[in-house]
């Protein structure tokens, strides 16, 4: 076999093999295992999933980010040991008083710094023992805040708001298990029944994130209990094997014992097999999960086929293309196996909420882009498919601060038969507009920046724009039906001119308008590729615009952080229309004499 074409598959396979390490298991920590902690399943927000995922949803949504580092001398941020969320989330729940010193909340804005006493430097991340001299200033000013519209508070009312969140759900993860500062679980359960308990456990029930104790085997029903339901239902009898191991496991923590807390583990591990067998199957899928973070590697190897297609323009072609659309393919296997795992995690399709249709959107455009650099094998295709799956996904990282991006679906939403078909294919339409958008991208830099573009190249990338365009319309067309005809079934009516709808709508007819435009010979290269841009103006306003505008049967929150990146987004590719359609002069290409020549007029210009 050719050495050309062994290079995409040792490219894609180092890859993904690359991308393969991360789900070996962590070595232990301090001689404990929290990897097995980790893998405890517990009910959070509607769904079964392992504690590992709970707390790195919480430290992300408490420090916007999954791990950090923590010097218990002082010496900067950057400096001392990492401490992963499952460690974190250990102290936080059995040894609060230690836990309150680490930097886990990031706190930016001057004037909220201002209210506390602080000034602003170059660290801001604060322990919640910082935090506490200020707690019941921080809530009074959160409540005022809470009193005024989201679209119409001020920065630091948002800022004030959204710490008093986070130092709300820091405190009520400290009090899941056990009461901040008490003995611990152990002695809650011997004291179960006793008059002095019982308000003891009623604040634990009221407080508690997450529900760490599985229903009794044989029961139907996904009725977890937090732990203060499990200490009142311990007072009128045994308490259960479950619950005994939890509170086995509080007292090893809190002494520090890593060969007690091993035991503890694998006892409660046990109970919850034998109740709910499922869950542990779930919960050690969902870790495996959480450990690859399949977009987060899928966004990296994009980047390196990118790179890699870069190179290729400059030295060794025969090379580093084939190894470019090597590194495309790979990224597309390793994303195509996260959205597998998230189907089968949260048993729905691959789209049910708007971090799941950016994952799915690039997804879409990366899996054109392998087939059309399949076909016409000139690398222009892998380094647009790649930029896009590297730009929706990055999308999706910022959509993900806000925790768990699994979460249970909204009621308008709850139909998996319309999920599949509706919002799967008007997706995949969102795809092909994006992807004839970043052609037409891509086509006009390259205009721009080779001197001596090869006109094969150029009828090679206006064929593929021009097939995109029609598979975005088909799908586009076929998804706007379904969603009507869902729309009937709903709320009684096909069509009501909501704003997704007319955003929908909008789609179809641009695109139909690029199709006839060509057709009719109004316009002919540069005017495709400039309405194509265009196209991805029309689609992300449909698209984030919706909920942005806080009316409408579509829209599901309002994304005020999300603004000034959807009209910078806009407004770059205006620029880029008219970068486009500059005049002809622009557009000089040498002939194969030396001698500088104009391309003809075309229609429409």
């Amino acid at each position: 076999m050719k050495l050309e074409k062994l290079i995409p598959w040792l490219a894609g396979g180092l890859a993904i093999v690359g991308a393969a390490i991360a789900v070996i298991p962590p070595s232990p920590v301090r001689g404990f295992d929290t990897d097995a902690f980790g893998r405890l399943p517990v009910l959070e927000g509607g769904r079964v999933k392992p504690v590992d995922s709970v707390s790195r949803n919480a430290l992300l949504m408490i420090r916007g980010q999954q791990s950090f580092k923590y010097d218990p001398d002082g010496d900067g941020p950057q400096k001392g040991r990492t401490i992963s969320s499952d460690e974190w989330i250990l102290d936080v729940l059995f040894r609060p008083e230690l836990a309150d010193q680490y930097p886990v909340f990031v706190i930016n804005d001057p004037e909220v710094l201002g209210l506390m006493g602080m000034r602003q430097s170059s660290n801001r991340y604060f322990a919640f023992s910082a935090l506490v001299p200020h707690l019941e200033e921080i809530q009074k000013q959160a409540m005022a805040a809470h009193q005024v519209d989201a679209k119409q508070r001020t920065r630091f009312q948002s800022a004030i708001a959204n710490l008093f969140e986070r130092v709300y759900l820091y405190y009520r993860l400290k009090n899941t298990v056990q009461l901040a500062g008490s003995p611990g679980l152990a002695a809650e359960v011997a004291s179960a029944g006793t008059p002095g308990a019982q308000q003891r456990h009623q604040a634990i029930e009221e407080l508690a994130y997450f529900r760490p104790i599985p229903p009794a085997a044989g029961t139907t029903g996904d009725n977890w209990l937090n732990m203060g339901q499990a200490l009142r239902g311990a007072a009128s009898g045994q308490p259960g094997d479950a619950l005994s191991g939890w509170a086995r496991l509080s007292v090893a923590y809190m002494a520090q014992d890593p060969s007690s807390f091993g035991r503890a583990v694998a006892d409660v591990t046990a109970a919850d097999a034998a109740a709910r067998p499922d869950s542990i199957d779930l919960a050690g899928h969902e870790i495996v999960f959480n450990r690859a973070q399949p977009f987060y590697a899928g966004m990296v190897v994009y980047v390196l086929a990118m790179l890699a297609l870069f190179a290729s323009w400059l030295w060794k072609p025969k090379i580093l293309q084939p190894a470019a659309y090597g590194l495309l393919v790979a990224g597309a296997v390793i994303h195509t196996l996260g959205l597998v795992s998230r189907v089968l995690l949260q048993g729905r399709p691959p789209v049910t909420n708007l971090y799941s249709s950016a994952v799915f959107v690039g997804w879409g455009a990366v899996v054109l882009g392998v087939i059309l650099e399949r076909i016409y094998k000139k690398g222009f295709a892998t380094a647009v498919a790649a930029a896009s799956g590297f730009a929706s996904l990055i999308v999706a990282h910022h959509l993900s601060g806000d925790g768990d991006t699994m979460e249970m679906m909204r009621a308008v939403l709850d139909s998996n038969f319309w999920l599949a078909t509706h919002v799967v294919t008007i997706t995949i339409g969102y795809s092909g507009t994006f992807l004839a958008g970043a052609m037409a991208i891509g086509y006009t830099l390259r205009k721009h920046l080779v001197r001596k573009p090869d006109p094969g190249t150029t009828k090679a990338l206006m064929g593929m724009t021009y097939g995109v365009i029609c598979f975005a319309l088909f799908f586009s067309f076929l998804g706007t039906v379904l969603g009507g005809i869902w729309a009937d079934q709903s709320w009684g009516r096909f069509w009501g001119w909501d704003p997704k709808e007319n955003g929908a709508l909008l789609i179809v007819l641009w695109n139909a308008i690029i199709l006839h435009a060509r057709w009719g010979g109004f316009v002919r290269e540069r005017g495709i590729m400039a309405m194509a841009i265009f196209g991805n103006v029309i689609t992300s306003l449909s698209w984030f615009g919706v909920n942005m505008l806080g009316v409408g049967l579509h829209s599901y929150g309002f994304m005020d952080s999300a603004f000034w990146a959807l009209t910078g987004f806009i407004a770059s590719q205006l620029a880029i229309m008219a970068f486009t359609l500059l005049p002809a002069q622009f557009w000089k290409t040498a002939n194969a004499h030396g001698k500088q020549q104009e391309p003809s007029p075309e229609p429409g210009h």
